[in-house]
């Protein structure tokens, strides 16, 4: 009844969605997701004739840049998205959705990402003395980003545990 409430969700059972069409069944696929963080900096201002304390008011918030890693994939409609936005420098920002599934493929929480666009693509390191995959990243600044879901479930359990 209050899964969730008790436990935290783990975090490697996630989905990415680059809102783009078309898409291939590899563009949905992502090794780790890095940067779902906002920063609200603060504006100190001493005011005249008070010396015991200093206000603090909040200014703007910042939001990290998205990193996305993967798999390298031939034929990725987001490399060919990312691809336009360096080599063209035409730059057509998506909304991400990142979402954390439970056990049952349910979504626990879900990051809406507005406005998001390419401003870095890596590949990792080519090394013959070892075995492991090409990994691409893609670096995706953002608007801003809203948590979905969190409340909705947590108000609908809550709920449930008071019916009951």
């Amino acid at each position: 009844m209050f899964e969730g409430l008790i436990y935290p969700p783990p975090g490697f059972h996630f989905a990415v969605v680059i809102e783009m069409f078309p898409q291939t069944p590899q563009d949905f696929r992502f090794q780790s997701v890095t940067g779902l963080s906002v920063d609200i900096p603060t504006e100190t201002i001493q005011e005249g004739g008070e010396n015991r304390f200093k206000h603090q008011f909040p200014q703007v918030p910042q939001y990290s840049k998205l990193q996305l890693k993967r798999g390298l994939f031939k034929g990725s409609f987001i490399i060919n998205w990312c691809k336009n936005a360096i080599e063209n420098f035409e730059f057509e920002p998506k909304n991400v959705i990142v979402t954390l599934l439970n056990e049952k493929h349910l979504p626990t929480a879900v990051w809406h990402v507005v406005n998001a666009y390419p401003t870095k693509w890596s590949v990792s390191e080519f090394n013959a003395e070892q075995n492991t995959l090409a990994i691409e990243s893609l670096e995706l600044t953002y608007q801003y980003f809203t948590i979905m879901g969190l409340d909705v479930s947590l108000m609908g359990a809550v709920s449930v545990g008071l019916s009951i």
